[in-house]
């Protein structure tokens, strides 16, 4: 069973993950991060700021989940561009060492291919950042996507695109197509941190969590891993059927076991 912990408010969520992680970098400099984008990300990417002045992170590196298919990676709604300014940047980390897939058309065949050859040569992710859809996916990892999956080209289902609209001058500019990570590699990762913030998405988080595990629901491969943590607010677990237990088993949780 995943842990659940349900927090206040997004930021502490964010200062929560951000300790974790720069636990991680201390430990181990050379740690591999699976970056997210979107907007559930962005207090973890916050709170990292007022905490990396002590930790050396000029050998991080970091994998990002996905890219839409056919984007100028100079775009302001490239998922490269959304990376480099929201964690690259701020975080100082060396750009060189953090990936995007290649969503470029002309090498797009075989761009998944080299996406999961350049994560297994960095030894694989450690800590692996998620969001999750009103959808329920992850990644853009949409129903009916296979848990074996690898990272691969996928088609957006039109409310994942209606999503995403408020990123762009309208619907009609949100690509069709991206490049994603799949739920096998995603599962691949050592440490899984699945966020979510709002009502909007307690159906999503209640069906990956207490659900059923389920290709309609790709949230729910999170089942399957030996190390998952979730963090949500009040309102993304006002669905969840054993929130108290959640709350029990934190409050009562030896120190030494950690996240």
């Amino acid at each position: 069973m995943a842990e659940v912990i349900i927090v206040p408010t997004s930021d502490e969520a964010g200062a929560l993950v951000a300790d974790e992680i720069v636990r991680l970098i201390a430990a181990r400099p050379d740690a591999v991060l699976g970056l997210a984008t979107g907007s559930t990300p962005l207090p973890v990417y916050q709170a990292l700021r007022s905490r990396v002045g002590g930790v050396d992170v000029s050998r991080v590196r970091g994998f990002a989940l996905d890219e839409y298919v056919g984007i100028d990676p100079a775009h302001p709604q490239s998922y490269r561009s959304v990376i480099t300014r929201e964690v690259v940047e701020p975080l100082g980390l060396d750009p060189a060492l953090i990936r995007t897939p290649n969503g470029a058309l002309e090498t797009i065949e075989h761009a998944g291919d080299d996406y999961e050859h350049a994560i297994a040569a960095a030894g694989g992710v450690d800590l692996q950042i998620l969001g999750i859809g009103t959808s329920g996916h992850i990644g853009f990892n949409e129903p009916g996507s296979s848990f074996a999956s690898r990272t691969r080209v996928k088609t957006l289902i039109e409310q994942t695109r209606q999503d995403n609209a408020r990123f762009f001058d309208s619907i009609d500019d949100v690509p069709l197509h991206c490049i994603t990570q799949g739920l096998g590699t995603i599962l691949d990762a050592r440490h899984l941190f699945l966020l979510a913030f709002g009502e909007n998405k307690a159906a999503a988080i209640a069906g990956a969590v207490e659900g059923p595990v389920t290709a309609s629901l790709p949230g729910s491969a999170i089942q399957l891993h030996p190390h998952v943590t979730v963090v949500v607010d009040e309102a993304a677990a006002s669905q969840l059927q054993h929130a108290d237990y959640y709350r029990y088993v934190l409050a009562h949780k030896p120190a030494w076991q950690g996240l």
